[in-house]
């Protein structure tokens, strides 16, 4: 009998996942959807900066390898000043993240710069870096899950320059159920973790352009080979999430081995005590002592 590989099918609920790349730029990344990039940047500045309206710009790929395509997503839009917008999603982290968001976005001031032998008096107009990220920072702070980094002065925190400006989305962050959420911006973060597994409107988001929202991810109303896209992007996810388990898991695993390695070679507790301290199995730690006369 021919041995066939089965297909496995990934829960697909109600509502498009923004944290997928076809749900995202469904969502926010099509003209007739434009309100709702700007309502949602519009919370986000709260009020600092007013965006009445946005320009599309031709998508570029701003992954630097093939292996980071399908973790990384990008929008970039110019705004009606001329300012420069850039709204990436990124699901897991990435060794120098920060780095790549700064070597990025500055070059986007970079590209600012006249051609040729032009004169030039430098002045920039505005890059900001909106960042979703579905992943914690290294030294993340429990709770705080909205970052704003700018340039400033050190001692007075005095903004030197305001051309170069960073929003990192910590969303792992954030926690908040639906009955105590109260800002717009949290309405958005909480649409943005969990809209994926909502089965209806939450009825405390009654303002017209979350209905809009809702209706416009709709899953039912995609088109077959739409639906076939999304479920690719919900696999990628799913199998990216269960990789990355995997590794953390045995990465505890290893951790938790040497542990158990050093209570027995230096402090000479019993196995019993050992596993009692370390919440294993009596025959795991056996197994460990065991190893370790093998390579005496």
């Amino acid at each position: 009998m021919k041995n066939t590989k089965a297909t496995i099918i990934p829960p697909i609920g109600r509502y498009l996942d923004p944290l997928t790349d076809f749900g995202f730029k469904k969502i926010f990344g099509s003209e007739s959807n434009k309100d709702l990039l700007i309502a949602f940047l519009n919370e986000l500045f709260m009020g600092h900066k007013i965006i009445r309206d946005l320009v599309y710009n031709p998508q570029e790929n701003s992954a630097p390898a093939k292996h980071y395509r399908k973790t990384i997503f990008d929008l970039t839009c110019t705004g009606a000043g001329g300012e420069t917008f850039i709204i990436e999603v990124q699901r897991a982290g990435q060794k120098f993240f920060t780095d790549r968001a700064l070597f990025y976005t500055a070059s986007k001031l970079y590209e600012q710069g006249p051609k040729g032998k032009k004169d030039w008096n430098f002045e920039l107009k505005e890059v900001y870096l909106v960042a979703i990220m579905d992943f914690n920072f290294d030294d993340t702070i429990p709770g705080k899950y909205l970052h704003r980094v700018r340039l400033t002065e050190e001692e007075t925190g005095h903004t030197f320059n305001n051309k170069l400006e960073f929003i990192f989305l910590e969303l792992p962050n954030f926690s908040l159920k639906k009955e105590d959420i109260k800002t717009g911006l949290e309405h958005w973060l909480y649409i943005l973790r969990n809209m994926g597994k909502l089965e209806n409107i939450p009825v405390n988001l009654s303002e017209k352009v979350f209905y809009k929202l809702f209706e416009e991810s709709e899953i039912a109303n995609l088109k077959k080979e739409d639906f076939m896209l999304y479920q690719k992007d919900v696999l990628d996810r799913w199998t990216e999430y269960s990789v990355l388990k995997t590794a953390e898991d045995r990465g505890i695993e290893k951790a938790k081995r040497e542990y158990i390695r050093n209570l027995i070679m230096k402090l000479g507790l019993t196995d019993e005590q050992i596993a009692d301290v370390t919440e294993v199995s009596v025959g795991f730690v056996e197994k460990i002592r065991a190893s370790l006369k093998d390579t005496q």
